[in-house]
């Protein structure tokens, strides 16, 4: 499909069909986020699948009371708890007085997905060809959810999938960024394609420098794996390939690292577009 500038910021009443699509969630076991934003981001967000909210004894600031106030409002049960009692539940980690448990968020599939983009303007996906450690995956998680993007795509299989390292790592994003493995990478990002966003692969030896690829309209960003890359097919489904500069001796960013640069690139090309 031949894309245009002209039409990189329309709407697709595209919808693949897809199957083994299921809506529903595990709810054996609820994972624990903390930190003032993550908690009262998934309270506004999706209060129904926070199961408690647990405050230090020694805080009552005015963030901390919003927080409290919020989760009553919710329904959601509130505890006062003692701060050293806190830190040994949880460790040496910047929970800054506020923990909640709550119910992991689901897997999403193709339809979630697509029908997510649907309403989505200017929708900033990023997607990972094969990324293997999950420590990786927990930073990208956190930097697409900093970044505002809808999703971020796997493959299912040769792949690292969230688990507890990943949320660890995460801090908070596990919970709020929808994760979406994907049987056929390359047969995802053709349909993303058909659906009217530009396929922005990465690349050290990418013809255009990112900063002059134009990142402001529907976007999927496609990272390589560690050490690999990305693979032939993938490049091949790429509209345009673009790299980072690199003024030192190092060959090579971390995939986390560079993701989290050509994600900024992205926010920082539409709040620049935002303020014209």
């Amino acid at each position: 499909m031949k894309h245009s500038k002209s039409n990189s910021n329309s709407k697709s009443n595209f919808k693949p069909k897809t199957s083994g699509s299921s809506n529903t969630s595990n709810t054996s076991n609820a994972e624990t986020i903390y930190g003032l934003h993550p908690v009262r981001v998934l309270l506004e967000r999706s209060p129904e699948r926070v199961v408690g909210v647990r405050l230090t004894d020694r805080r009552d600031d005015p963030r901390t009371k919003e927080i409290e106030d919020l989760a009553r409002k919710q329904g959601r049960p509130v505890q006062r708890v003692d701060a050293n009692a806190m830190k040994s539940s949880l460790g040496d980690v910047a929970h800054q007085g506020v923990v909640a448990e709550v119910m992991p968020l689901r897997p999403w599939s193709e339809d979630d997905l697509f029908d997510a983009l649907q309403t989505a303007k200017d929708p900033l996906l990023l997607a990972l060809d094969g990324v293997q450690d999950p420590h990786n995956l927990g930073a990208c998680l956190r930097t697409a959810d900093a970044c505002g993007a809808v999703a971020v795509i796997v493959p299912r299989d040769r792949a690292a999938q969230v688990n507890a390292t990943v949320r660890k790592v995460a801090v908070g994003a596990a919970e709020t960024t929808p994760v979406v493995a994907v049987t056929n990478l390359v047969r995802t990002l053709k349909l993303l394609k058909e659906a009217g966003l530009w396929i922005v692969g990465a690349d050290a030896e990418g013809a255009k420098p990112a900063h002059e690829a134009d990142l402001k309209g529907g976007t999927v960003l496609v990272m390589g794996a560690e050490g690999a890359g990305l693979r032939h097919l993938t490049k091949q489904t790429c509209d345009w390939m673009v790299r980072l500069p690199q003024l030192g001796t190092v060959e090579s960013l971390n995939v986390s690292v560079a993701a989290g640069m050509l994600l900024y690139e992205a926010v920082r090309q539409r709040m620049v577009a935002a303020r014209k």
